[in-house]
């Protein structure tokens, strides 16, 4: 048992409090945890229990929110980083918990994210879509429905066609060798790659052609 004898704002951090209690420091909250408390409440020791859990929940939280502010993030993403901050393992299943709630969390939503997002910007193979989303935690049924509508070729042709203004000057045989291993380095197999690699030299022949470009040409 013991009594608040004063409430402090912390020097370096604004956003979190000193808690004194009988003349003695007992811990820091942040400012959400500390507006429920005044000079002169009596806390127990369960009470001061409680207040470390709740500061420790709030802690993960924000940590959570920071971690999940520049991309969505599967569950297991945030449970791992929230296990390298040291924080208890029921502190992250009520954190992760309340992420769902409020949707902030959703596996499913997650795994359409990142295949619509590989699609657009870094085509690659269905099986390398796979693996990636293995490593981030999704379940086979995440992952299946996410992947439900990826065309292989199509992937293909648009990460080549990404790609080959780059060698845009190349002869056709090195131009063909280049994006053949390129589009395997993506996960696609050699039939795959090499169509999708006829498909861009040939688009680029073709505008040359329009343009009135003259490329290299070995055929």
């Amino acid at each position: 048992m013991g009594t608040i004898t004063a409430l402090e704002p912390q020097a370096k951090r604004a956003n979190r409090v000193n808690v004194y209690v009988d003349g003695q420091f007992a811990l820091g909250v942040s400012a959400i945890v500390a507006a429920r408390l005044r000079v002169g409440q009596i806390l127990s020791q369960d009470d001061l229990t409680n207040l470390a859990r709740e500061e420790a929940l709030e802690t993960a939280r924000e940590s959570a929110l920071r971690f999940l502010a520049p991309r969505p993030r599967s569950a297991a993403e945030v449970r791992q980083h929230l296990a390298k901050k040291k924080f208890a393992a029921d502190v992250i299943d009520q954190v992760l918990a309340r992420l769902r709630e409020v949707g902030l969390i959703d596996d499913t939503a997650f795994a359409r994210y990142w295949v619509e997002n590989r699609e657009q910007f870094r085509p690659r193979a269905a099986r390398a879509l796979r693996v990636e989303l293995k490593r981030k935690g999704l379940d086979e049924n995440d992952i299946a429905t996410a992947m439900g509508d990826v065309d292989e070729h199509a992937s293909a042709h648009r990460a080549a066609q990404a790609r080959a203004y780059r060698w845009r000057d190349l002869e056709r045989r090195e131009f063909l060798e280049k994006m053949i291993a390129f589009l395997m380095r993506r996960g696609f197999d050699y039939t795959v790659a090499k169509d999708a690699a006829k498909r861009a030299w040939e688009t680029r022949h073709q505008q040359a052609d329009e343009s009135g470009e003259i490329p290299h040409l070995n055929e």
